[in-house]
């Protein structure tokens, strides 16, 4: 619910749902009688991607024959190297189905258009300048940071490049703007990719730039939006050089762009890449962000995406592939206050950005719900909604449903936005008296949240529909009034150069884990994908600031299908004793065991499959370092294999978080593991069965922890997912 006092005659309408809040609408895009596909091809025999000769020509080979000319030439949207055997092309259905009869044609599809899905949020990551991991980590210095997103703000001062080094020797990348704006040691790259909207790269939305900034922004003191969340501004990896690639436009995110952009990025050199932004649910060999992913991993770069923000609603997820890092979003411990007090003394905290020093808080001002005759429109204070009703100097109750998630935005009236629970008090109240009073207090900056972190309402949630035996999301992140870049002033000072805003959303704890692996792969160069995201998801944390368990927006605990492994812990993530390592061919008998055909699985990993000449295995057998098992009558073992980074002489004890009063015994063999050596491998074999004891539930949960002996300082934990069927 929002607070809203109404001090003109014509109020503006203020309300957003945060599951929609960064959602690109695409649905009123002009149709044309030329769409663009995705087509993929086979290679003629001996030629590799990374031999591009003729590479281009033998795309334009299957185009009809009518747009080989130089007056056809611009239906080759995008020619692809490195992510796919194949190109982007405008065509039209009749022109694809005659190519679909040509030698080499493997599939087409229409592309997609996707949506878009810090001053505090790096000490209550326990990030501290010159003081353990940051300083360990060098920062992130070293490291390309790719992202993929609405562009840059070139010169905002959170890209500098103050003590900043050159971009290693590998970086191959290339720097669009236009004359006298240009890169340097920080933004070391910047391409547009929007096939639709030519241009140089330079962001027009504010999305690209806050989350470019909260990855790997450098150090700006006195950061604030209205006087708010004041402080040092920085990034995740504030040492870690940014290569930006445009991909959105106000029309959405083409997968089409997405994928080329993914494509020069492997070739560019980057070494992380951060997405905020996806799509529904999609099997991965028709997922353009999938199939990126997989041919970046293959290089060794890190893949860090957005959940998606239509949570609280299970099976919501996007980009599910295991073998990307799957990023939902929950508070940090600050908050900006603005409290509702009633007429009969109650009050409730809430938050709003815009905090207007001259407003008369102590004056109590009458209390409307629009809402009250029934009209959802009016509930909402939709557009015109409120034209017939008296409001002038008034406080207006808005719905906007979002459970107990509260968010700081830059309202333009004198708001506040309280939880659906306040607000439903509040309404109780209205309808008690017939004289309704209330006002706002502006209390300002509150650092302290007990509860924090705590999961967001827009949170996206499994479990995943993709492969439902690979529990996602993997982990959450700091998402919600993030404070980072922004390419103007929201305040109307037009003469700042460091503007900032804040904004909530998946889109911005994807960056947070974007730069945290950053970090990561700067203080474990040798390090795969794949031994990133275990360290961060072995090492996550399931309890608040209090000591509690997390929360979700409706103050219960969160499920497993919210938090994944849990909220990610920096420090101990650099170094977490063992590690789940998976190379990229291991994903093949895994998507064999998908059921997915040779040429599906071809269209992933870029090159031919055989499934019948491939031990194919269930999702769960997939070494992944979490566990989602559909239990029924039958026992169901698997085994994990375990990497020792830690001290070389080290014994691990098992330790289960799941008993047969849940409905469910599980068992490992063995039930200790004794490393000799750095790197020394040991696998563990661990089997699940319903137990005697009737359980009323279709999901139950729990973790695998091996804890190191004898002083437990590491507890390395697998989270654990079962569905009673």
């Amino acid at each position: 619910m929002a607070l809203i006092m109404c001090m003109f005659s014509v109020i503006y309408m203020i309300i957003s749902y945060p599951a929609m809040a960064e959602d690109i609408t695409i649905e009123n895009a002009p149709k044309t009688s030329l769409d663009t596909y995705i087509v993929h091809v086979n290679l003629p025999k001996g030629r590799g991607l990374a031999d591009s000769g003729e590479l281009e020509s033998w795309y334009r080979s299957f185009l009809p024959r009518t747009t080989t000319d130089e007056e056809g030439s611009g239906r080759l949207v995008h020619s692809y190297r490195n992510v796919v055997s194949g190109f982007a092309a405008k065509l039209s259905k009749e022109e694809v189905e005659e190519m679909e009869k040509m030698d080499g044609f493997i599939t087409a599809r229409p592309q997609r258009k996707l949506p878009l899905h810090t001053t505090h949020s790096p000490n209550f990551l326990g990030l501290y300048q010159n003081l353990g991991f940051w300083p360990g980590s060098n920062y992130g210095e070293g490291v390309i940071v790719g992202v993929l997103d609405t562009g840059i703000a070139p010169g905002h001062p959170s890209f500098n490049d103050e003590d900043m080094p050159p971009p290693p020797a590998k970086w191959k990348g290339k720097c669009e703007f236009v004359t006298g704006t240009t890169c340097n040691n920080k933004l070391i790259g910047a391409r547009n990719f929007v096939s639709d909207l030519p241009g140089p790269p330079v962001d027009d939305e504010g999305h690209g730039t806050h989350t470019a900034s909260t990855a790997a922004g450098n150090f700006i003191q006195g950061a604030n939006v209205f006087g708010m969340a004041n402080g040092t501004a920085v990034g995740m990896a504030p040492r870690a050089h940014l290569a930006i690639y445009k991909v959105c436009s106000v029309e959405g995110c083409a997968d089409a762009d997405i994928l080329a952009a993914m494509d020069a990025a492997v070739d560019d050199g980057v070494d992380v890449l951060s997405l905020s932004l996806g799509g529904g649910s999609i099997e991965f060999f028709q997922d353009g962000i999938a199939i990126g992913a997989f041919a970046a991993i293959q290089k060794g770069i890190f893949v860090s995406c957005s959940a998606g923000n239509s949570g609280p609603f299970s099976a919501s997820l996007s980009n599910e592939a295991p073998w990307i890092l799957t990023v939902g979003a929950c508070t940090i411990d600050r908050n900006i206050v603005a409290t509702a007090a009633l007429g009969n003394t109650d009050e409730y905290d809430g938050e709003s950005l815009f905090q207007p020093s001259d407003f008369p808080s102590d004056k109590y001002f009458p209390l409307v719900d629009p809402g009250a005759g029934g009209n959802e429109t009016a509930a909402l204070c939709g557009p015109g909604s409120l034209d017939n009703i008296d409001v002038k100097e008034k406080i207006v109750l808005c719905a906007r449903g979002d459970g107990y998630s509260t968010i700081a935005d830059a309202h333009v009236l004198p708001a506040t936005h309280v939880s659906y629970a306040a607000g439903e008090s509040i309404r109780a109240y209205i309808n008690s008296t017939t004289t309704p009073t209330a006002t706002i207090i502006f209390r300002g900056t509150v650092i302290g949240n007990p509860l924090a972190p705590m999961v967001t309402s827009f949170s996206s949630r499994g479990p995943s529909l993709a492969s439902p035996g690979i529990l996602k999301p993997d982990i959450i992140g700091p998402g919600v009034s993030i404070l980072a870049a922004w390419p103007v002033s929201v305040d109307n000072y037009t003469n700042e150069n460091a503007t900032f805003n804040v904004v909530s959303g998946t889109s911005m704890s994807c960056p947070h884990l974007s730069g945290i692996a950053a970090l990561l792969k700067s203080s474990h160069p040798d390090w795969s994908p794949a031994a990133i995201k275990s360290a961060i998801m072995t090492t996550a944390t399931q309890w608040n600031l209090h000591g509690g368990a997390i929360i979700d927006e409706r103050y219960l605990p969160a499920d497993i299908f919210a938090l994944g492994a849990g909220h990610v812990n920096p420090p101990s993530a650099n170094d977490p004793g063992l590690i789940y390592d998976l190379q990229p061919e291991d994903y093949i008998p895994y998507l064999c065991g998908l059921g997915y055909s040779d040429n599906e699985i071809a269209i992933i990993v870029q090159h031919p499959v055989t499934c019948s000449n491939v031990t194919s295995i269930t999702e769960a057998q997939l070494n992944y370092p979490s566990f989602s098992v559909e239990l029924g009558a039958d026992k169901k073992t698997y085994t994990r294999t375990v990497t020792n980074v830690g001290e070389a002489n080290s014994t691990y004890t098992v330790e289960i978080e799941l008993d047969s009063a849940q409905g469910v015994d599980v068992t490992v063999t063995p039930a200790t593991l004794s490393f000799s050596e750095v790197n020394q491998k040991l696998t563990y074999e661990i089997s699940f069965s319903k137990s005697a004891t009737p359980v009323n539930a279709t999901f139950v949960e729990g973790a695998v922890v091996w804890r190191l002996a004898p002083r437990w300082l590491r507890a390395v934990r697998s989270p654990i997912s079962v569905k009673l069927v």
